[in-house]
């Protein structure tokens, strides 16, 4: 995965930019695990391209296993409009999905209820 990541860097580096650029670093970064890394291309694949619903739904996927709920419900939010006007319903699917996980997030951080809470 390393060559792919080098590659697109190596594409960047050389003046091109584009969401689709943008958003194949992003996706290879966030596949190697490397997610803070891969935040900053999804977010500027998306200032390239607003209605760019694949990214809409890495981003926001990207954000949950980072543990950010508040990010990742506003991101959520944002991408399962624009993918719905798209059409894109499978990604609204998903981003909805992506939505109740940040919830549950959200609801873990403020306390649980039950008194269970995880270490």
């Amino acid at each position: 995965m390393s060559d792919m990541i080098e590659r697109f860097q190596n594409m960047l580096d050389g003046g091109q930019d584009s969401a689709m650029l943008r958003f194949s670093l992003g996706n290879a970064l966030a596949t190697d695990g490397q997610l803070e890394a891969a935040v900053p291309h999804l977010q500027r694949a998306l200032d390239l391209d607003g209605g760019y619903s694949a990214a809409w739904k890495l981003l926001a996927k990207t954000l949950v296993e980072l543990e950010r709920p508040e990010s990742a419900l506003s991101t959520c939010e944002h991408g399962i409009r624009v993918a719905t006007e798209k059409g894109d319903l499978q990604a609204a699917k998903e981003m909805e999905v992506y939505a109740k996980r940040a919830r549950k997030q959200q609801a873990a951080t403020d306390g649980p209820a039950d008194g269970a809470g995880g270490a």
